[in-house]
């Protein structure tokens, strides 16, 4: 373990690492609206792809990204994502003057693919940077810096690249000549280049920080040369309360996007404008933060990190159940309250399910980095649910969240313990 002098310092690094990832990953919940009507997309499903693209890429990149580290060095692996993020949405300037949806998607996997190395690298290093018992309450800070930053980008983008939306979409639809329509669609679509030219060129200039940083690096090879549990494992599929966890963390990520980026398109289906439903995801993030600062206070000193796990899938459970039979501004109340729910499952899955590893630890956090793709996977079945008529908006929410809760209750109270020596 390193001196705490040195914790300190790793710890506000990787806070800026995590404010990062909490803005760039975000900003899908405005984009989902503005790609709609920037190209013209007939429907949720293919506006949702913006999440598919975009997390899709973890499930791709993280078994590399694990191997990319175990040469780099968590800190090069770091800067390297960062570099690879500023590709990604450099790929916005060429995709916005085209207004091409797949260029679009493209540049959104290429973040997701940079957002996969910084988070393979950074998510273990704040769990082992300090004692194991505590580690969700460090994620846990993490969290804030994440969701402040989350909270900030949609509004900053959506006041910049979606002002007077409902006036430009009724405009658009108003539109009886096709060059004046798109004419329109152009000058919207170009409001998106100035924000991603600066976020390319902040995100370079942290990765030349973080390169030039004394960020300290932890040996993850030598955790298990004591003789322990992992030394005598030779896969790491021989962990069962990690596969259990993968899984956890694939559900988890899949409801705490769907309570982000599609609490503006359930509202869009309650008839509530885009004026309105462009900031909804604020909302979210703002009891996420709320769950943080809990998590802070309470863990591991009044909580443990299971236990808090299992209180906020009930407290899932619940909520899930409010969307269900309430409407109106009460159902989004209730989705934004789900972000309550979701604030300590990443704090206290991720470091339940890598606990033990050792040597394996690299590894075991990629394949949980993979299971991020349940923010590719639940938001779609969920529109594709409601759009294709299969179930009505309530629910096909309701069906993407109550099992995910469920489970994730189970993984809190038997499944991180499996295979676990008592």
């Amino acid at each position: 373990m390193q001196p705490s002098s040195a914790n300190r310092y790793a710890i506000v690094i990787i806070g800026i690492l995590f404010f990062v990832f909490g803005f760039v990953t975000w900003l899908n919940g405005t984009l989902i609206p503005f790609l709609k009507l920037a190209c013209q997309l007939e429907t949720d499903v293919q506006a949702f792809f913006v999440t598919f693209a975009f997390y899709m890429a973890y499930f791709f990149l993280a078994i590399p990204s694990s191997a990319i580290l175990k040469y780099t060095g968590f800190k090069n692996g770091m800067a390297l994502g960062l570099v690879v993020m500023a590709a990604g949405s450099l790929l916005f300037v060429p995709a916005a003057n085209s207004r091409s949806f797949d260029l679009f998607l493209t540049g959104l996997f290429v973040q997701g693919m940079g957002l996969a190395l910084l988070q393979t690298a950074s998510n273990p290093y704040i769990s082992i940077i300090g004692p194991m018992e505590s580690a969700a309450k460090r994620i846990s800070i993490m969290g804030i810096c994440n969701k402040t930053a989350g909270m900030l980008s949609p509004i900053v983008l959506g006041a910049l690249v979606l002002k007077n939306a409902s006036t430009i979409e009724a405009q658009v639809n108003a539109a009886a000549d096709a060059s004046a329509k798109t004419l329109l669609l152009d000058e919207l679509a170009q409001r998106v280049i100035n924000p991603y030219i600066i976020m390319s060129v902040v995100l370079l200039l942290l990765a030349l920080m973080i390169k030039k940083s004394a960020l300290p690096e932890i040996d993850v090879e030598g955790q298990d040369s004591d003789g322990g549990t992992a030394a005598a494992k030779k896969s790491v599929f021989q962990f069962p309360h990690l596969v259990l966890g993968v899984l956890c963390l694939f559900l988890y990520v899949g409801v705490e996007v769907l309570a982000g980026d599609a609490i503006g398109a359930y509202g869009r289906e309650l008839g509530m404008p885009l004026d309105e439903t462009k900031y909804f995801t604020t909302f979210t993030l703002f009891a996420m933060l709320a769950g943080y600062v809990v998590g802070i206070i309470a863990i591991p000193k009044y909580i443990s990190q299971q236990n808090a796990l299992a209180v906020s899938a009930v407290t899932g459970i619940v909520f899930s159940i409010g969307v269900f039979v309430t409407g109106g501004y009460t159902a989004i109340t209730f989705i934004a309250l789900l972000g309550l729910s979701n604030a300590l499952m990443w704090p206290a899955i991720f470091p339940l399910a890598i606990s033990g590893l050792g040597r394996f630890t690299k590894t075991g956090s990629a394949l949980l980095v993979m299971g991020i793709a349940g923010g590719a996977i639940l938001p779609l079945l969920y529109t594709t649910l409601k759009d294709s008529g299969m179930a009505s908006n309530r629910i096909a929410f309701l069906l993407c969240t109550l099992p995910a809760y469920l489970y994730i209750l189970f993984y809190a109270v038997r499944g991180y313990a499996a295979g676990k020596t008592k």
